[in-house]
């Protein structure tokens, strides 16, 4: 017969500093997801626009990769939140890294000569042949929207002392998707789409991502306490700097 389990360890405030040379168990588990939801959204939906019908607005335009990118932006939170703003710069700059890869891996496949009995490089072609102007958009974009939405979470947790959590997440994303937004669209889209297009599906995809995370807040706060409560942690950024070309820790 067994015991009782042991009860989940204490959470203890701790700046980011005591972090060094700490095991974290499941801080790499967490840049695994960051990195797959960043990869799938940009290269399967980034250069789609879609489009629906709504009660009261009428059609709505958007980009297709919006119902998926943002999850990664509550990953980023989560991340920023219970680990700091340096692990969270070192996952931002996986993804960046994952993310030429799989744009220089979608390059040669597609680039390959097909086997004569082959029919699908067309269609292979569209999907994954992406265009140089759109990858070095999304990369720049996300590059600098998650550095902001990370800082930003960062300095308003040390403002806040660690309360009003739903304040940190969506004023973070605010800031950081605004930031990827004017970057992504105009850099990517302006003279190929009409100058109306691109603006209504900048404006329009910088509001849902903003009400993603505003409808995504009560998951990110059992997300957030699981990993605390796990970690047995809860970092505060005093006194770091906010280099945002490092990946030290």
């Amino acid at each position: 017969m067994t015991g009782p389990l042991p009860a989940p360890p204490a959470i203890v405030a701790i700046d980011a500093a005591a972090l060094h040379g700490r095991s974290l168990r499941f801080y790499d588990f967490a840049m695994a997801a960051f990195v797959v939801i960043l990869i799938c959204s940009k290269l399967i939906g980034a250069g789609k626009p879609a489009v629906v019908t709504l009660p009261v607005w009428g059609e709505v335009k958007f980009g297709a990769g919006i119902l998926f990118f943002p999850l990664s932006y509550v990953l980023g939170d989560v991340l920023a939140e219970v680990y700091g703003f340096a692990r969270a710069r070192r996952c931002v700059w996986a993804g960046f890294a994952a993310s030429i890869f799989a744009a220089g891996m979608s390059w040669v496949v597609v680039s390959l000569p097909p086997a004569a009995d082959w029919a699908g490089q067309s269609a292979l072609a569209e999907v994954f042949g992406q265009v140089p102007r759109i990858f070095l958009a999304s990369i720049a974009a996300f590059w600098a929207g998650e550095i902001a939405n990370a800082a930003v979470l960062s300095r308003m947790k040390v403002w806040t002392q660690g309360r009003m959590l739903w304040t940190r997440t969506i004023g973070s994303t605010v800031v950081g998707q605004g930031v990827d937004s004017l970057i992504f669209y105009p850099l990517a889209f302006l003279g190929v789409w009409e100058t109306s297009l691109v603006v209504q599906v900048l404006l329009t995809n910088y509001a849902l991502k903003v009400l993603w995370e505003v409808i995504l807040t009560p998951v990110t706060y059992r997300i957030v306490a699981w990993f605390k409560r796990a970690e047995g942690i809860d970092v505060f950024d005093r006194g770091v700097g906010y280099d945002p070309f490092t990946t030290a820790v």
